[in-house]
């Protein structure tokens, strides 16, 4: 799989996915070039063993995980502590303890979503992220119903996610500005800016970058690739 991390890190994005979900056709099973610290290296997970997280983790020096499937508030909370439970009795490394990785949990949403399911995942997650729900898991290539967020119920931070390309710069500025991007953290991009599979077109990050009201959002919005 190519991927031009690098070229896609010049533009200074707040955080870098890599996808370790092996079914994926931009699954990443190579280098990390060494990279700004500003920026985040987020790992993303379907399902997976608590032992694969970790150890992808210590792999590649991962500042936080991104869960797309259907892992449980325990698997949650199990990733944020300092001992492995899935196997290994083994204490973790100062690097990789609860505290040093966000973990965000994906929930797919297409035209309604019932909110209450995220009670248990409060105190087990550092952010939640919002996608299109779809036949994938993600990368589904078109975006949900924004309007849904009206009924957001929580007050952790999100980040808004789905089919998101140029043709929706004039719909994200204005969702910036409406009530409902309160918790907005971060606007995360993907496969509408790639010329193939887990490679970024430059010139349309470049375009999309420089065309959003970022200052907008309430939350000091950042941006994900």
């Amino acid at each position: 799989m190519n991927h031009n991390t690098k070229e896609v890190a010049t533009l200074q994005p707040d955080y870098l996915g890599f996808i370790f979900w092996e079914p994926s056709s931009r699954y990443f099973d190579g280098h990390i070039p060494d990279l700004p610290n500003n920026i985040k290296k987020v790992g993303v997970f379907v399902d997976a063993s608590l032992d694969v997280v970790i150890k992808t983790v210590r792999r590649y020096g991962l500042d936080a995980v991104q869960l797309h499937g259907k892992e449980t508030p325990e698997y949650c909370d199990a990733l944020r502590q300092p001992k492995l439970v899935s196997g290994s009795h083994d204490v973790m490394p100062k690097q990789v303890q609860h505290d040093s990785f966000d973990v965000i949990k994906v929930f797919s949403i297409k035209d309604d979503f019932d909110f209450s399911i995220l009670e248990p995942y409060e105190k087990v997650c550092d952010y939640y992220l919002f996608d299109t729900k779809g036949k994938l898991p993600g990368g589904n290539g078109y975006t949900f119903n924004w309007s849904v967020l009206r009924n957001y119920s929580s007050t952790k931070p999100y980040f808004l996610s789905g089919g998101i390309g140029l043709d929706e710069l004039d719909k994200i500025n204005s969702f910036l500005k409406s009530k409902e991007s309160k918790y907005c953290y971060a606007i995360d991009i993907n496969s509408k800016f790639e010329n193939a599979p887990g490679l970024k077109n430059i010139d349309k990050l470049k375009e999309f970058k420089n065309n959003i009201d970022s200052h907008l959002c309430r939350n000091d919005n950042k941006t994900s690739n």
